[in-house]
């Protein structure tokens, strides 16, 4: 679902740009993903029928260490000649996460296209934000379509910098005070 869900999405195509091979990159890479950072917070939401997923890393939790990255190993392959770039582009989106400040990160949040503008992406937000305002946590994320940006603006969430890595997409960096 969430390959599919992120299929259009700017730093796929970016990373993977044939069709073919990001499909299968981003079914790899999700699947990686998810049991190497995002499983170890307990911090993954979805619906009952799977058509949306909400992955967040927790405050205060290890950010990803040398085990992490070689379990993504598997992906460098399909990245080919793009490995260098995607790297360059990882460490520019990296060097600019918030690190003053304990806060929820909001890693991926995606919906099965049919499924989009339904209401699934704000549900599967709830528990999270719920907590950030009862506890007084902030929230940030890196939204890579410009369309999102409203979409997070109404969840609380404002643009601190638009951040655009040479010959990469640009990244619309977006902070969340507790309410």
């Amino acid at each position: 679902m969430l390959a599919r869900a992120f299929d259009d999405d700017p730093v796929a195509m970016f990373l993977f740009p044939d069709e073919r091979r990001r499909r299968a990159g981003l079914r790899r890479f999700f699947k990686i993903q998810l049991r190497a950072t995002f499983l170890r917070d307990d911090e993954c939401y979805t619906t009952d029928d799977v058509v949306g997923g909400a992955l967040w890393a927790a405050p205060g939790r290890p950010k990803p260490g040398l085990r992490d990255l070689v379990r993504l190993t598997p992906i460098i392959p399909m990245l080919g000649r793009r490995l260098p770039r995607a790297l360059q582009f990882l460490g520019a989106v990296e060097a600019k996460h918030p690190k003053d400040r304990p806060h929820f990160y909001l890693g991926v949040l995606g919906t099965d296209p049919p499924w989009q503008g339904k209401g699934v992406g704000s549900a599967l937000l709830e528990p999270v934000l719920e907590r950030c305002d009862a506890d007084g946590i902030p929230a940030y994320l890196e939204s890579s379509k410009e369309r999102n940006v409203p979409f997070y603006a109404r969840h609380g969430w404002e643009v601190t910098e638009e951040l655009e890595p040479e010959g990469a997409p640009k990244l619309w960096l977006m902070w969340r005070e507790p309410r």
